[in-house]
């Protein structure tokens, strides 16, 4: 994982917390890691645990002067090896699987030509839901890989599948990947 350069995407949901210790683990291992996150991200966890985590700024505007002046989404995707999306929500999924592109992270999906894996999470009815399952596997035809949720306690008060796998199985399926 020495050198690699790898794109963490970061959805809305209360597992963005695991996303900052998969973050941490991935730059330990040595590789550079720049965090993209979405406007509902922000409002599970800060940018600033990531850019203290990787010494890098946090991406979410689709446009910035700051790094990519071709826009953040082809910058970013010319100089990486792998877009992991963790934790990936129903919204993710669905933009990606559809060609949706209204945001920096999905923008990104469709300008990235490199492998993507892809660490759902979401309530357990959501999961469960036809148009979902639909989408995952519109996804897994176009070659996205995917570290499948377990079954556990979720914030909403229930047990049941829809739990994102914990960092350390994201770890060691990125680890393959590379």
């Amino acid at each position: 994982m020495n050198g690699s350069e790898i794109l963490l995407g970061v959805t809305g949901g209360i597992a963005a917390y695991k996303s900052a210790e998969l973050t941490s683990r991935l730059v330990q291992a040595g590789a550079a890691v720049s965090v993209v996150m979405t406007r509902s991200a922000r409002k599970f966890i800060g940018a600033t645990t990531f850019e203290a985590l990787t010494n890098r700024p946090v991406h979410w505007r689709l446009f910035s002067p700051r790094e990519h002046p071709l826009g953040e989404h082809i910058g970013l995707a010319r100089r990486a090896k792998l877009l992991v999306v963790a934790p990936a929500s129903a919204d993710c999924l669905a933009k990606f699987a559809h060609g949706l592109a209204d945001d920096l992270l999905s923008t990104l999906y469709l300008a990235f030509a490199g492998p993507v894996l892809a660490a759902p999470a979401m309530n357990s009815d959501m999961w469960a839901k036809p148009a979902v399952q639909r989408n995952i596997a519109t996804l897994r035809s176009d070659g996205v890989k995917f570290v499948d949720p377990g079954d556990g306690w979720l914030s909403c008060g229930v047990t049941g599948p829809g739990r994102m796998a914990e960092p350390d199985e994201i770890f060691k399926r990125i680890a393959q990947m590379l």
